[in-house]
């Protein structure tokens, strides 16, 4: 679970963002301001993030406080997964990313997948909906909802991307270390058994 920290400075940043798009009274957009002063504060001081930076992120939120949605593409191959190592961390993970606007969640994650690994996917089945919070990954600012895809190859070749230096395949018993952020081993050994055992409903939650 996610450190109480956390929870409580995405619930006043989301409370903030949406008060500042909807109200018009001088006074309710002060205190909206101060809620949002209060979600930076508890986000830079545990997080060890500069404050500005914090407030910078939160002040270019937006319109109404939703939930953002990540996108992972699982490809398996005799037995092995697919995983790209993160030029920023120096890890592994799944390829994917953030979904954007006028991008349906399979089209996002064939995307992600081709600009991360230079291979071309067909995603073939929703395998799991998870709550970030929930999934043991590291602290972000913001509330996600990860989709995990079941995704066949299709075409293409191993390469490297401005995001990711190394592509390749791995056993579920001999994983490389993981970019925690992106995704745990809980969740490769759930894909795993989807893959075992492809009439297993989708996970959510």
């Amino acid at each position: 679970m996610q450190p109480k920290w956390l929870e409580w400075a995405q619930k006043l940043q989301a409370i903030a963002q949406s008060g500042l798009t909807y109200s018009e009274g001088v006074y309710d957009i002060e205190r909206y301001k101060q809620l949002r002063a209060i979600a930076t504060e508890i986000m830079a001081n545990y997080s060890n993030v500069e404050h500005s930076y914090v407030l910078d992120l939160f002040s270019r939120e937006l319109g109404y406080a939703t939930p953002k949605v990540d996108v992972r593409g699982a490809i398996f191959r005799d037995d092995t997964i697919l995983l790209v190592k993160e030029r920023v961390d120096g890890c592994w993970t799944l390829p994917g990313g953030w979904a954007d606007v006028g991008e349906s969640p399979s089209e996002a994650v064939v995307k992600e997948i081709y600009e991360e690994s230079g291979y071309q996917a067909r995603a073939i089945k929703l395998l799991a909906v998870y709550d970030r919070n929930k999934q043991g990954h590291s602290p972000l600012p913001f509330y996600v909802y990860k989709l995990f895809f079941h995704c066949e190859l299709i075409g293409g070749s191993p390469s490297s991307s401005i995001e990711t230096e190394e592509v390749g395949f791995f056993p579920e018993g001999a994983l490389p270390v993981l970019s925690l952020g992106r995704v745990t081993p809980a969740q490769i050994t759930r894909l795993f058994q989807h893959y075992r055992q492809p009439g297993l409903p989708t996970d959510f939650d």
